[in-house]
């Protein structure tokens, strides 16, 4: 026969508990990714799942999540369950594409949550907090033989252009513009790299202010790029305007793929009046002047790497937020009356002796002779003296030195705070002493006179 010790039995209900405790706080996470090696500008689709062996009392946040080195976009949440070691779990998912914009490897980061669900047999909620495990991603550079600069990953590409000017009655000084739009899925419109513009002879080029824009809806992203050129053209001639190829390494496929916008011939016509080829190009160069500096203003507005709009709706929500904690802390001072009771005190402090006192001694310091000698007197009046008078605060307070230079005042020569500033101050603290008064503490100091 077994005999159990109490030792043992205070063992054994440890044990119990905590199974016990396991069973009741089994809350699981889980996390994967689509691709463990990538390159630059191809998207991991990462999986961040949360469950639970009975079910979540609140909706489950899974905060904003920041890659270093990528763009990061969420696309949706989704309910499941699955079976996990024979038991069934509710669960919840939320699904992102991570977009490297380099070639330095990325960590998918831990991610720290809350989550509220019943323990086993109950219902009541109970907070209980999750931390995810971090996911390692390999990113390869551009493979050999690629241009970097035009490097693009997507699943497909549409390009179209327009051309604004009658391309049939070119003359010399006339400009013709050139559009070229592009619809990019698979990607966001960050990683669209710029159409590059071949120069040309004869041939003055000024591109215009490229727009971007990115499109997302629970399960596909996509992108556009609209940027254009204005040709000016300063010779007469047959010039071709080049053909514009984009291309794009399609991860599906596993190949590169190219899309050709063809190319223009132009005869371009004499034109009698050269003069004012001058001032056309002057102006288009002040325009492009001008657009140079409203996209280094775009750049210099990406505060934190937040965008313009982003940034000002940050700054709105930020002094709404100010707002409403200056009314709430003003409802609670005026409910529990300290409002009044917090104004009374001011009023009585700027009443006070040693306010007066302080502005004296701040006059005394700024060497305002004239100054100082008002202020002297307006402290001398907060005073409970028998007679308001310097002459009686000196005599009845003040050292010999004091009752002095006091005695030596005159017309001619009138009382100079400035060199008696110390013999006040100790006549002051005498006055404190024998009034039994409070000197100047730190209650005081917050005043600013």
């Amino acid at each position: 026969m077994v005999s159990f010790t109490k030792k043992h039995i205070i063992i054994l209900l440890l044990l119990f508990q905590a199974a016990i405790g396991f069973a009741q706080n089994n809350v699981l996470s889980e996390v994967s990714i689509n691709r463990k090696s990538v390159y630059v500008g191809q998207p991991v689709e990462v999986s961040v799942g949360i469950f639970t062996p009975t079910w979540f009392t609140q909706g489950v946040n899974f905060g904003n999540i920041k890659v270093n080195g990528a763009f990061t976009v969420y696309f949706r949440s989704v309910s499941m369950s699955k079976t996990i070691n024979g038991k069934n779990y509710a669960g919840v998912v939320a699904i992102y594409n991570v977009f490297p914009y380099d070639d330095e490897d990325l960590i998918f980061p831990s991610l720290d949550m809350v989550v509220e669900t019943p323990n086993e047999g109950d219902f009541k909620g109970i907070k209980r907090s999750v931390k995810t495990k971090s996911r390692n991603i390999a990113v390869k550079a551009v493979p050999n033989g690629y241009n970097a600069n035009n490097w693009l990953v997507a699943n497909n590409v549409s390009v179209n252009e327009s051309w604004q000017g009658d391309l049939k009655t070119v003359k010399v000084g006339d400009v013709v513009q050139r559009t070229v739009f592009r619809k990019v899925y698979g990607t966001v419109s960050e990683l669209i790299p710029p159409v590059i513009w071949d120069s040309i002879q004869g041939v003055s080029i000024y591109p215009t202010r490229s727009s971007i824009n990115t499109e997302k809806t629970k399960s596909a992203i996509s992108a556009a790029r609209t940027e254009g050129v204005r040709y000016l053209f300063e010779k007469e001639g047959t010039v071709t305007l080049p053909e514009i190829t984009i291309t794009w390494w399609n991860p599906n496929q596993n190949k590169l793929l190219k899309r050709t916008l063809k190319e223009k011939t132009i005869d371009v016509l004499p034109n009698p009046d050269l003069g004012m080829l001058e001032t056309v190009k002057d102006s288009l160069q002040t325009d492009n002047q001008e657009i140079s500096e409203a996209s280094s203003d775009d750049e210099a507005m990406k505060i934190f790497g937040l965008s313009l709009k982003d940034f000002l709706i940050y700054l709105i929500l930020l002094l709404i937020c100010t707002y409403l904690i200056y009314k709430f802390l003003k409802w609670l001072l005026i409910s529990k009356g300290l409002l009044a009771k917090w104004k009374q005190q001011r009023l009585e402090a700027l009443a006070s002796e040693q306010h007066f006192f302080k502005i004296f001694l701040k006059q005394v310091s700024n060497k305002n002779k004239k100054e100082a000698v008002n202020a002297l007197y307006l402290w001398i009046d907060r005073l409970h003296l028998k007679e308001p008078t310097l002459t009686y605060f000196a005599s009845a307070y003040g050292s010999d030195l004091f009752i002095s230079g006091i005695r030596q005042t005159s017309l001619d020569k009138p009382f100079d705070p400035l060199l008696h500033v110390e013999d006040i101050k100790m006549a002051r603290k005498k006055y404190l002493k024998t009034t039994n008064q409070i000197s100047i503490t730190k209650s005081g100091d917050w005043i600013n006179p």
